[in-house]
């Protein structure tokens, strides 16, 4: 098992540019890393260090930044959680690397945030909407999203019809 200590000597030998901070005061340990190096430092983690389980994807609106976070853990090695934060500074075009090559569970995962936040995943294999139909209008879960009531005339030819209608 590997110590954060050793984790993060690791990744700054290897990426020296990639780590851009570890916050004090976390509860768990955790990295940010440049979204430009994130795939390469999450093959990096995975073959190397033994981080073999994506278990969560998530992101976060700040009023300057979005940033996307992954939670992963060494299973196999009996690493613990680790977070990794990847600050995304442009707002009206948000993208990272996918790495849905590297963790398979970060494909609904990945789908679901943008979505919901509009974060785009570069070369994901099916980037699309989840949870909200195609055609709908915004982000629900940005900030700036302005929430409104639907007609049920602008709602209905989005949606087939069952058999109970």
């Amino acid at each position: 098992m590997l110590t954060h200590e050793e984790i993060l000597s690791r990744l700054r030998e290897r990426f020296p540019d990639a780590v851009l901070e570890v916050p004090e005061g976390m509860i768990d340990f955790t990295i940010v890393i440049a979204p430009q190096a994130w795939h390469d430092v999450a093959l990096f983690l995975r073959d190397e260090l033994g981080y073999d389980f994506l278990t969560n994807v998530t992101a976060v609106d700040w009023p300057d930044r979005f940033e996307v976070v992954y939670h992963l853990y060494g299973v196999q090695a009996g690493h613990p959680l680790l977070t990794i934060k990847l600050p995304v500074t442009d707002k009206e075009n948000p993208t990272v690397p996918s790495v849905v090559d590297v963790w398979r569970s970060a494909d609904f995962q990945e789908r679901e945030e943008y979505d919901l936040m509009g974060i785009r995943f570069e070369g994901h294999p099916n980037l699309k909407r989840i949870m909200m139909w195609e055609g709908y209008e915004g982000h629900p879960l940005r900030k700036d999203f302005q929430n409104r009531t639907f007609t049920y005339a602008e709602l209905e030819p989005s949606r087939k019809a069952t058999p109970d209608w």
